[in-house]
C-alpha cells in the first residue's frame, strides 16, 4: 500500500526542494495562448511531435491541440522563450489515481495515452523535461532512446504500466535531478513485472536530488543497492518502497549521501533490526520503515541526531520498548520539530507518557494495535497542532481525560477496542469544531455517554461515527439530528433500546454506511428507505434487534442485513426489481413465511443470500442472473422438491447450505458446481447410494455435511479423492459395509492448511456458520469453519473394524463412529490423535483392551466408549485421569477398575501383564500339580490297603463299631439326665 508519508509529505518536499530547479524552464515557458513568443518551434521539432503523436493511442482526444505552425502553443509542450527550442514536454495525466480515496470509477482510464514511444523523440534536442507519468504503456518497455536525451533534468514515467527491464542506458542522463519510475501506486491488484538487474547505473548521475523506483523489483540489486546510492552527494529524496529489497546493510562506513532530506524504504521484508548509522543522518526530514518486519526497541536508538525529523513512519513491523524513552531521547533537541508518528501495529508497550506534551509540533499519532496500558494521559490535551490520535486496539483502561477536548485542531479521533471505563460528558467535546471521524469502543463495556438527552448541541459535525460496546441509550441519540455530514454512522451494541424517531430517516438518503446491529431497537421500519445515492458502495446492518411487521425495500443498498428480528410476513415478489444493487442479502433468523420470490433470481450484483431459519416454503427458485452469487444458505425452512437444476449455472458458487428442509430426489443437479466447496444437506429426505461422482467432479470439496437423510449403500471411495475435505459429517443414514480404509489419507486432515482454494476476492463479508454434533451435542461454529476438523459417520449400520489408518489424520478434531454395528478392537495407534478433543465409538461391538496409547491423547476432553464389549482394566494415567465418568465405559462388562466400580482380581497397571506376573506363573503351576499329586497319594495309600487286606478291613470296621458305642454310652448315662432335668425346671 502506498504510505501517507509518500502520498502527502515527501511529493510536497520534493515540489519545495527542486522548485528551484526547474523555475527557468517555468519562466522560459510562456502560457500556450500567450503572443509574446519570439520564435516559434523548429519545422523539425514540430514533425518530430506529431511522429511521436502518431504512435500514440488517445482516447479521450488530450492531444487535439496539436494543429497548426506554431508547436509551441500545443498542450503539454513548452518552449525556451528566446529560442523557440522545445524544452518541456508535459502529458502526464491530469487525473491523479493516487489520490482517489473513495476508490470510485477513475476517470483516469479514459484519459491515459498509449500506444509506444516512438523514436523521433530524439529530434527534440534540448529536451529537459519529460513527464509521461499515469499513462498506459502496457506490456511496452522503456525505450533505451530515452538515455540518449542527454539535456534531461527532469524524468517522470511513473505509474504509466511499463515492464521489463529498465534499461542501464539512463545512466547516460548525467544531468538529471529528478528520476521518478515508480511501477505501481500500491492500488494494483496485478502490479506491472517492471526490474532492475543492477544500479550501478544509478551511481553515474551524480546530480540527481530526487529517486523514485517504488515498486520496481530490485531483488537482482538487494546486495548491492546501497553501495550505488551512497554514490549520489546531492541526493535528497530516496524513494524505494515495495522493491523486494530484503538487506538493509547494517554499517555503512562513509555516508555520500549526506544531504538526504526523504527516506522512503516501506514493504521491503528486511526483518533485521534497523542500522544504526541512519540515525546519524541530522538532515533527514522524513524516514519511512514501515511494512518491514524490523525487530528492534524504540529503547536501543539513541534518537537525539534526528532534530530535523518531521515525519517518522515504523508501522507494522516488531518493534518494542517504550515510547518515553523515545520522547525523552528526542526531547534532547530542545525544540522538536516531529508533526507526524506511525508506531501503529508493533509490540511497543508500557503507557503513553505525559512527556508527550514535548512534542509541540505533532500533528498526527497512529499508535493503535501495541500493548499500551494504563491510561491515556492529560498531556495529550497540550497538543494544541495535533490533527488524528489513534490509539485503538491497546489496553488502554481508565477515564478518557476531559482535556482531549481541549484539541481544537482534531480532525480524527480513534479510541475504539480498547478498556475504557466512566463516562464521555459534554466536556470531552467541548472545544472539537474541527472533528469529523470519531471512533471508541470499550471491550468491558462499563463506558457511558452522559449528555443532555435532547439539548446538548455539539460543537463538531461529523462525517463518520463509530460508537460500539458502550453504553449511549436506552434513548435514542437526539444530537444526532444536528449532524448534516454525516455519511457513516455505527452505533452497535450501544444499550440502545427504543423506537427510531422519524426524522433520523430524514438523515439516511445522505449516509452510505449504516450500523445499529446488537441493540434493543423495536418498531416498525418505513415500507421504504433511502440512503446515499453517490456512494460507492451502501451498506445497512439492522440485525440483532426487535424489529417487526414487513421488510422494507432499499433501492440502493449494496449490502443488507436484517438477521435475528422480528420482521414477519413473505419477501417482497417484486424484491429483485425494486433492489437492483443488491450484492449481499442476509434476512436470516426471522419469521418470513410464503415462497421464495422468483424475482430474486434476477439481481445480476447479488453474491451473497442468506434466508435461513425462517418459515419459508415451496421450491426452490430457478437462477437466471446470479453469475457473481457464491453464497446461498436456504437453511432451516419448510422448502420442499428437489435441487433445481439451474443452481450450477452459477459459475462461482462456493457455498450452498440447504439443510433443515424436506428437500428429495436426486443429487444429480449438483454435478456442475465445480467451484463447490461447503456443501450442507442435512436433515432433509434425500435417499440412495451417495453419489460416486462426487469425489471427481467436486474437487474443491472442503466440508460435506449428509446427515440426517435416508442415504443407503456404501460410503464411496471416491470421497477419499477429495484433498481439501476436513469435515465430513454423514450420520443417521441407513449406510451399511466397512468405512473405507482410505478416509486414513484425507490430506485435509493431515496438514495445517487453509482449505480455501477458492474465494472471490473483492467480496462482502459473510457470516458462515453451521452446526455439528460435537461433545455429545449440537454446537454452532461461526467464522471459524476453516480450522473445524470432523468425521462423524454415527448412527448407521457400518460394520468391520476401524481402519488403521485414520490414527493418521493428525489435525482430526472429532471422530464419532458411535451406534453402528462395528466389531473388533479399538486401533492401538489411535494415540496418534493428538488434536483430538471428541471420540465417541459408543454402542458398537469393539472388543479388546482400551489402548494404552490413548493416555498420551493431551487434547481429548470427550470420551464415550459405553456399550461395547471392551474389556481389560481401564488405563488410569494421563489423559484418563480428567475422563473419571463412569457412564463413558458403562455397558462393557468386561472392563474394570476406577471410575467403575468392579475390581480387578488381579491389579495391574495397565491391560496387559508385566513381566513380574510372567515370571510367577511356571512356579504355580508346579504348586497345584503337586498338591493334587499329593491328595491322590494320600487317598489310596489308606483306602487302597483296606481293599486289599480283609484282615485290617474287618479290624478297620470293629474299632468304628466301638466307637460309635462308647459315644452312645457317654451320651446316655451323662448328657440324658442333664437335658432331662432342664426340661422340669421350665415346665
Amino acid at each position: 500500500m502506498a504510505s501517507r508519508t509518500t502520498l502527502g509529505g515527501t511529493v510536497i518536499l520534493a515540489l519545495i526542494h527542486l522548485l528551484p530547479e526547474f523555475t527557468s524552464v517555468q519562466a522560459n515557458e510562456p502560457h500556450p495562448h500567450s503572443s509574446n513568443f519570439s520564435k516559434s518551434c523548429s519545422e523539425i521539432e514540430k514533425k518530430a511531435l506529431l511522429k511521436f503523436k502518431e504512435d500514440l493511442t488517445d482516447p479521450s482526444d488530450r492531444l487535439s491541440s496539436w494543429i497548426g505552425e506554431d508547436c509551441c502553443k500545443w498542450s503539454g509542450v513548452g518552449c525556451n522563450k528566446k529560442t523557440g527550442r522545445v524544452t518541456k514536454l508535459d502529458l502526464r495525466n491530469p487525473y491523479d489515481q493516487i489520490f482517489f480515496q473513495d476508490f470510485s470509477p477513475l476517470p483516469t482510464f479514459d484519459s491515459r495515452l498509449g500506444g509506444k514511444l516512438n523514436p523521433s523523440l530524439l529530434e527534440l534536442k534540448y529536451l529537459d523535461y519529460l513527464d509521461l507519468s499515469l499513462n498506459n504503456f502496457e506490456n511496452t518497455s522503456i525505450p533505451k532512446l530515452i538515455g540518449s536525451l542527454k539535456k534531461l533534468t527532469y524524468l517522470n514515467l511513473s505509474l504509466s504500466s511499463f515492464v521489463g527491464l529498465i534499461p542501464p542506458h539512463l545512466g547516460n542522463l548525467s544531468n538529471l535531478r529528478f528520476l521518478d519510475l515508480q511501477a505501481s501506486s500500491g492500488f494494483d491488484y496485478y502490479p506491472p513485472n517492471i526490474w532492475v538487474s543492477d544500479l550501478n547505473w544509478i551511481s553515474k548521475i551524480s546530480s540527481l536530488k530526487y529517486l523514485n523506483l517504488g515498486y520496481v523489483n530490485l531483488s537482482l540489486a538487494s546486495t548491492s543497492w546501497l553501495q550505488a546510492v551512497n554514490k549520489l552527494p546531492s541526493l535528497e529524496e530516496l524513494h524505494f518502497p515495495s522493491c523486494d529489497l530484503k538487506t538493509f546493510p547494517l554499517s555503512l562506513p562513509v555516508v555520500n549521501f549526506s544531504s538526504i532530506l526523504v527516506v522512503n524504504l516501506e514493504q521491503n521484508n528486511f526483518g533485521s533490526s534497523m542500522p544504526r548509522w541512519l540515525f546519524n543522518m541530522c538532515t533527514l526530514v522524513s524516514l519511512n520503515l514501515g511494512y518491514n518486519g524490523i525487530s528492534d526497541s524504540l529503547n536501543d536508538i539513541d534518537w537525539r541526531h534526528l532534530c530535523n525529523l518531521r515525519a517518522l513512519d515504523l508501522s507494522v513491523n516488531k518493534i518494542n520498548g517504550e515510547l518515553n524513552r523515545f520522547v525523552d531521547s528526542l526531547s534532547k533537541c530542545g525544540n522538536i520539530a516531529l508533526e507526524t508518528l506511525y508506531l501503529y501495529s508493533n509490540n511497543v508497550g508500557g503507557q503513553l507518557p505525559e512527556s508527550l506534551r514535548h512534542l509541540k509540533h505533532l500533528r498526527s499519532l497512529l499508535v493503535s494495535s501495541n500493548s499500551f496500558s494504563g491510561s491515556l494521559p492529560a498531556s495529550i490535551g497540550n497538543l494544541s497542532c495535533l490533527e488524528e490520535l489513534d490509539v485503538s486496539t491497546n489496553n488502554l483502561n481508565g477515564f478518557v481525560p476531559e482535556s482531549i477536548g481541549q484539541l481544537s485542531k482534531l480532525v480524527r479521533l480513534f479510541l475504539g477496542s480498547n478498556y475504557w471505563g466512566g463516562v464521555l460528558s459534554e466536556t470531552h467535546f467541548l472545544r472539537l469544531k474541527a472533528l469529523k471521524y470519531f471512533t471508541i469502543s470499550s471491550e468491558n463495556q462499563s463506558l457511558e455517554f452522559d449528555v443532555r438527552p435532547k439539548k446538548w448541541v455539539p460543537p463538531f459535525s461529523l462525517k463518520a461515527i463509530s460508537i460500539s460496546k458502550y453504553r449511549i441509550g436506552p434513548e435514542f441519540p437526539a444530537w444526532l439530528q444536528t449532524q448534516k455530514e454525516l455519511e457513516s454512522l455505527i452505533l452497535a451494541a450501544a444499550a440502545i433500546s427504543d423506537e427510531i424517531p422519524d426524522w433520523f430517516w430524514q438523515l439516511s438518503p445522505q449516509l452510505g454506511y449504516l450500523d445499529l446491529c446488537n441493540n434493543k431497537l423495536r418498531g416498525k421500519l418505513p415500507r421504504s428507505l433511502k440512503f446515499a445515492p453517490d456512494a460507492f458502495r451502501v451498506v445497512v446492518d439492522l440485525s440483532s434487534n426487535q424489529f417487526e411487521g414487513l421488510l422494507p425495500l432499499c433501492s440502493n443498498v449494496n449490502i443488507l442485513s436484517l438477521r435475528k428480528n422480528l420482521f414477519s410476513g413473505p419477501i417482497p415478489k417484486d424484491i429483485g426489481l425494486q433492489m437492483q444493487m443488491l450484492e449481499s442479502l442476509d434476512l436470516s433468523e426471522n419469521s418470513l413465511n410464503g415462497s421464495i420470490p422468483s424475482s430474486i433470481s434476477k439481481l445480476e450484483n447479488l453474491q451473497i443470500m442468506s434466508l435461513s431459519n425462517n418459515q419459508l416454503t415451496g421450491k426452490i427458485p430457478q437462477w437466471e442472473s446470479s453469475e457473481f452469487l457464491w453464497a446461498i444458505d436456504l437453511s432451516n425452512n419448510n422448502l420442499s422438491g428437489s435441487i433445481p437444476s439451474s443452481i450450477c449455472s452459477l459459475p462461482w458458487l462456493y457455498t450452498l447450505k440447504l439443510s433443515g428442509n424436506n428437500l428429495s430426489g436426486e443429487l444429480s443437479s449438483l454435478q456442475n458446481c465445480q467451484n463447490l466447496s461447503e456443501l450442507s444437506l442435512a436433515n432433509n429426505q434425500f435417499s440412495g447410494d451417495i453419489p460416486r461422482w462426487m469425489g471427481e467432479v467436486l474437487p474443491f470439496l472442503s466440508i460435506l455435511s449428509l446427515r440426517g437423510n435416508m442415504f443407503s449403500g456404501k460410503i464411496p471411495e471416491n470421497l477419499c479423492d477429495l484433498v481439501d475435505l476436513h469435515i465430513l459429517d454423514l450420520g443417521r443414514n441407513n449406510l451399511s459395509g466397512q468405512i473405507p480404509p482410505c478416509l486414513g489419507n484425507l490430506r485435509g486432515l493431515r496438514n495445517l492448511a487453509s482449505y480455501t482454494p477458492f474465494k472471490p476476492g473483492d467480496r462482502p463479508v459473510y457470516l458462515d456458520e453451521m452446526e455439528f454434533y460435537v461433545k455429545g451435542r449440537i454446537l454452532k461454529f461461526t467464522l471459524i469453519l476453516d480450522l473445524v476438523n470432523i468425521i462423524d459417520l454415527s448412527r448407521n449400520n457400518l460394520q468391520g473394524e476401524i481402519p488403521k489408518g485414520i490414527a493418521s489424520l493428525s489435525t482430526l478434531g472429532t471422530l464419532n463412529l458411535s451406534r453402528n454395528q462395528l466389531t473388533g478392537k479399538i486401533p492401538e495407534n489411535i494415540g496418534s490423535l493428538q488434536q483430538l478433543e471428541t471420540l465417541d465409538l459408543s454402542c458398537n461391538h469393539l472388543s479388546g483392551p482400551i489402548p494404552a496409547s490413548m493416555s498420551s491423547m493431551t487434547s481429548l476432553n470427550h470420551l464415550n466408549l459405553s456399550y461395547n464389549d471392551l474389556s481389560g482394566q481401564i488405563p488410569s494415567v494421563n489423559q484418563f485421569q480428567t475422563l473419571n465418568d463412569p457412564s463413558i465405559y458403562e455397558g462393557n462388562g468386561k472392563l474394570c477398575g476406577p471410575p467403575l466400580r468392579t475390581n480387578c482380581s488381579t491389579p495391574t497397571s495397565d491391560n496387559h501383564p508385566t513381566k513380574d506376573q510372567d515370571d510367577d506363573t511356571p512356579a504355580m503351576l508346579w504348586f497345584y500339580i503337586a498338591m493334587a499329586v499329593g491328595f491322590i497319594v494320600g487317598f489310596w495309600a489308606v483306602c487302597g490297603t483296606l481293599i486289599i487286606k480283609k484282615s485290617w478291613r474287618h479290624a478297620y470296621f470293629r474299632f468304628v463299631d466301638e466307637m460309635i458305642d462308647r459315644i452312645y454310652v457317654s451320651y446316655a448315662v451323662n448328657v440324658a439326665p442333664l437335658l432331662k432335668k432342664l426340661r422340669g425346671k421350665r415346665n
